[in-house]
């Protein structure tokens, strides 16, 4: 097996069983992709562990997962190693959600010039297209429409605080693009009497806790009436609440009341945490790794090329219509 093996001629549409420069290209049952997930710690990093691992298994291609450990530098070097090892142990393809600022552009041309595929998760590239024409290899960009799941955020305050107030916001880290576009389509929708109080998270539990504990320490929180929590995962939302319920701020007194609000809804999570009222809503968020190992299976089976860009649906959780039944409720 070469590092070729991802090539397919120009104007052709190839199969797993046509020969390439002199080797045979390999079925799905013998490839192997790699998976780089941001962090071990995050909801919807652990769901596209485990809907990659399911996805790989039905279509009998071997997977690797690293965690980038929230470090874009440390991503870049784990994949850059695979890329340059030797050819027998180089994935078929990387799949990958970036873990720092950006998406890897010359990572992403060493994989192209190796002959491997190559996937960006929940970020938009603006290099795919060049990639796909110098290496002719499946390279494409999954990601949900982060802009829409803000305006679905943005929505459910509405549902929920329709006279508006002061919001309680725990958006991810500066750098992520993720979060930068879901705070601009929350920004379009939510009342127009709505004021945001900002800490940033690092999409985990204890980094929003973290964030919120040293809020409330402030001198300017103490008097500070707030109608909501909005956070921009789930795992950030209950990590707000946790500091809430552990700190002594007035705030503490009336926890009850506040709906908290995430995103990503998990089902054994986020979903979950609705049904036991610990969250009022959630947004639907369809992890992207099981995608992209289905797109390049079907790459494998037939030479189907991907699309340059696929965006998964968001959906609240609840539903609006009964979000705004249950106004006024802090825990549904």
């Amino acid at each position: 097996m070469t590092a070729d093996y991802f090539r397919y001629p120009p104007k052709a549409k190839v199969s797993a069983y046509h020969f390439l420069k002199g080797n045979l290209m390999p079925t799905v049952n013998n490839s192997r992709f790699l998976l780089s997930v941001m962090n071990e710690d995050n909801d919807f990093q652990i769901e596209q562990v485990n809907g990659a691992r399911r996805a790989a298994a039905r279509c009998g291609a071997d997977l690797e997962i690293v965690s980038a450990q929230d470090d874009g530098i440390l991503q870049s070097q784990q994949l850059l190693h695979r890329i340059q090892g030797a050819v027998e142990g180089r994935p078929s393809a990387i799949i990958f959600e970036p873990a720092g600022s950006t998406t890897l552009p010359h990572v992403a041309r060493a994989a192209g010039a190796a002959g491997i595929g190559w996937v960006v998760l929940s970020r938009d590239a603006d290099y795919i297209a060049d990639l796909r024409s110098a290496f002719r290899i499946p390279a494409c960009v999954i990601t949900p429409d982060h802009l829409e799941m803000g305006r679905i955020q943005g929505r459910q305050l509405a549902a929920l605080r329709p006279r508006g107030g002061i919001i309680l916001y725990i958006q991810g880290p500066s750098h992520s693009k993720a979060a930068t576009l879901r705070c601009e389509g929350l920004l379009e929708t939510m009342p127009g009497n709505t004021q945001l109080r900002v800490v940033k998270g690092h999409w985990t539990e204890s980094s929003a806790e973290k964030a919120v504990h040293s809020w409330l320490g402030l001198s300017t929180s103490r008097n500070t009436e707030i109608v909501a929590v909005c956070a921009q995962d789930d795992s950030m939302a209950i990590g707000a609440r946790k500091a809430i319920e552990q700190s002594s701020h007035a705030l503490q007194q009336s926890w009850r009341q506040i709906p908290f609000l995430g995103c990503d809804g998990m089902p054994q999570t986020g979903q979950e945490w609705v049904r036991q009222g610990r969250l009022a809503a959630t947004i639907y968020n369809p992890p992207t790794a099981p995608v992209a190992i289905d797109l390049l299976a079907g790459f494998l089976r037939d030479g189907t090329m991907p699309p340059p860009k696929t965006l998964t649906q968001s959906r609240s959780i609840p539903e609006l219509a009964m979000l705004v039944k249950a106004k006024g409720v802090g825990a549904i």
